[in-house]
């Protein structure tokens, strides 16, 4: 038997480290041919490498994801290398602007609406723009815990999350009769770059998040892209507006 996705031609965004690698490294183990896009050249380079390494295909294309003209070119390099695009995972973000809402400079909160939320739309847009032209494909967009609980301190991050769901559920709709399904996995704390770097901030953030997992551990990059990796696959055929916690209950506590 193929893989999951066997054949079928992914984007990932972030794909440098975390779960963007996780998940291009996961997406070429279950037989997608995989685009890696990431700021990080050197990391996004590395994963296409390791994907290789291990018999898979893959090319990085580096992109900054709130530039239209840049997200434009990347979608437009997949289709050139591999002639066509058949499933999408927009995972790239920031943890942003932290602090009070009273305290936060307007600069700190559009840079991490331009980071996690208009380089979703953008690549949306483009994305769906090629899908709906074959009549199939599928989308998932990470967002996060944060985008359906309040987070104290994190306000720009918890909107632009809050906002990623919005996006995920109106595109489904418009796209219900279209042959495409686009849909959201949202992680919980799971132990990457990013988180570590978040806790770096001090023990006393460190001891929240941790204190917060009702399963006494952090999650894995891994299972946050078995998760995505799913959602693409035709195992999920009537999956489409759904919002996927993959927290290990943390909001359900």
């Amino acid at each position: 038997m193929g893989g999951l996705v066997e054949g079928k031609v992914v984007l990932v965004t972030g794909a440098a480290s975390g779960i963007g690698r996780a998940a291009a490294l996961a997406f070429a183990r279950e037989g997608a041919r995989v685009v890696a896009s990431d700021l990080d050249e050197a990391g996004g380079a590395a994963a296409a490498a390791a994907i290789a390494a291990a018999g898979g295909e893959a090319v990085f294309v580096p992109a900054d994801l709130a530039e239209e003209p840049a997200v434009e070119a990347l979608v437009r390099r997949a289709i050139e290398r591999f002639g066509r695009l058949d499933c999408a995972l927009n995972n790239a973000g920031i943890t942003g602007a932290v602090g009070n809402l009273e305290s936060l400079e307007l600069a700190g909160f559009e840079r991490t609406l331009r980071n996690n939320l208009t380089s979703v739309f953008l690549c949306m847009k483009h994305e769906l723009r090629t899908m709906r032209a074959q009549g199939s494909g599928a989308i998932v967009n990470t967002a996060s815990g944060a985008g359906v609980i309040g987070t104290p301190g994190l306000a720009p991050y918890c909107a632009s999350k809050h906002a990623v769901l919005g996006l995920t559920k109106t595109a489904a709709l418009e796209n219900a009769r279209s042959g495409v399904r686009v849909n959201a996995v949202l992680p919980g704390a799971v132990d990457t770059p990013m988180l570590r770097r978040f806790m770096g901030i001090g023990s006393e953030v460190e001891r929240l998040i941790r204190a917060g997992q009702p399963g006494g551990r952090l999650g894995e990059p891994e299972e946050i892209a078995e998760a995505a990796v799913w959602l693409c696959s035709d195992r999920a055929s009537f999956v489409s507006g759904a919002s996927l916690l993959v927290d290990g209950a943390a909001v359900s506590r």
